[in-house]
């Protein structure tokens, strides 16, 4: 059974040195930080070090979190800002003599116009594949996943590949309407 403490509370006993508040914490909040620093376009390795760079600075700012009650948010927006630093220091300088091609804005919006539409499929599927696909595509691994959902490690591969083939026919079948 979860803790049913909500989060202010559970920053509180975390400070105090509640290790279950902590692992709670680490249960809400995690999936959503990988997810937003994979969306930054982090390798798994580069995601881990901004997840866990995000939380360093939680234990940092304990006492000092100004609205403890939203403490999902400030996490997201801190691993948001741990991505980016890493970003900041691998992203290699361009020199003004380098010319730099911007995309085709024509492209970039169908690009984001079919994401919205896939996770808008994704969002129509039933549980547990909602749920088993949003955690594969953040990268967590067969493990987690399989913790995360309480089913067998080796269930996660036949369920994903079950639960990817009612998504391609949802979206052949929008394809069809159109």
């Amino acid at each position: 059974m979860r803790d049913p403490r909500d989060p202010a509370e559970l920053l509180v006993a975390a400070a105090d040195g509640d290790q279950a508040a902590w692992d709670e914490l680490e249960f809400r909040f995690g999936p959503r930080m990988w997810a937003v620093a994979r969306a930054c376009g982090l390798s798994r390795t580069e995601a881990a070090d901004a997840v866990q760079g995000a939380w360093l600075r939680l234990l940092q700012h304990l006492e000092s979190i100004r609205d403890p009650a939203r403490v999902g948010s400030w996490l997201t927006t801190t691993v948001r800002r741990e991505a980016l630093l890493l970003l900041r220091k691998q992203t290699p300088r361009v020199s003004s003599s380098e010319v730099v091609e911007n995309p085709d804005p024509a492209s970039t919006i169908l690009e984001t116009d079919d994401r919205r539409l896939l996770w808008r499929m994704v969002s129509d599927l039933h549980e547990p594949c909602r749920t088993l696909l949003r955690l594969v595509a953040i990268d967590l691994g067969n493990q987690q996943v399989a913790s995360r959902l309480g089913m067998p490690a080796g269930s996660v591969g036949p369920a994903k590949a079950r639960c990817l083939e009612k998504l391609r026919t949802l979206l052949s079948l929008q394809e069809t309407a159109q």
